[in-house]
């Protein structure tokens, strides 16, 4: 057996894909460019995954040299792949704080609907967790709390940029009256 391919690695999360009951991508990312290089074959291992998961009660499975964790919910299933010697506990943290941040930025309804109405939200979210297939964050709330602020920071609109705006003034007021008042009395000694 080759001592390089049992070192440790950052490199945990292969892929994260979701895909609807009827085993229909809904999303996906691959973390690996070598694991499944074209769409086709991408494609091709998430429906054998699906074909083998989507009737059993089990949440990992050994596929193409592959562990997966999974989890269905309604008409959803998620899945997280990492490489056989990986550690399944590792990727089901992942699964379970992916499951958990997206059901509360769609407020419970973890469903076909609400995931393709909020597409850009599932991406922040899972962009939040995996990095180039580094696990960044376990936390479901840490997530969400980075996700809002990132949304409120893009999203500015006029009310909100003219609150922004007259805060700066507001402090720029603040900052030349102290000024004003240093100089005064430097002055006047």
């Amino acid at each position: 057996m080759d001592f390089m391919a049992l070192e440790p690695s950052l490199y945990t999360v292969k892929a994260v894909f979701i895909v609807d009951n009827d085993g229909n991508r809904l999303l996906s990312k691959y973390y690996d460019s070598e694991l499944y290089p074209s769409m086709k074959e991408q494609k091709n291992f998430e429906r054998n995954v699906f074909n083998k998961t989507h009737k059993t009660d089990s949440e990992i499975a050994f596929l193409e040299g592959m562990t997966i964790v999974y989890k269905s919910n309604i008409d959803l299933f998620f899945y997280v792949v990492g490489s056989a010697q990986e550690n399944e506990l590792m990727l089901m943290v992942v699964l379970n704080c992916l499951f958990d941040s997206l059901s509360q930025i769609l407020r419970k309804n973890v469903e076909k609907k609400w995931l393709l109405e909020n597409m850009d939200g599932v991406f922040l979210v899972l962009d939040e967790i995996i990095d180039g297939g580094v696990i960044l964050e376990s936390d479901p709330q840490q997530v969400i709390q980075k996700v809002n602020y990132k949304a409120d920071e893009n999203s500015l609109s006029e009310q909100s940029m003219a609150q922004h705006i007259s805060q700066k003034l507001a402090i720029t007021s603040t900052v030349l009256q102290s000024a004003k008042e240093q100089i005064k009395w430097s002055i006047l000694k």
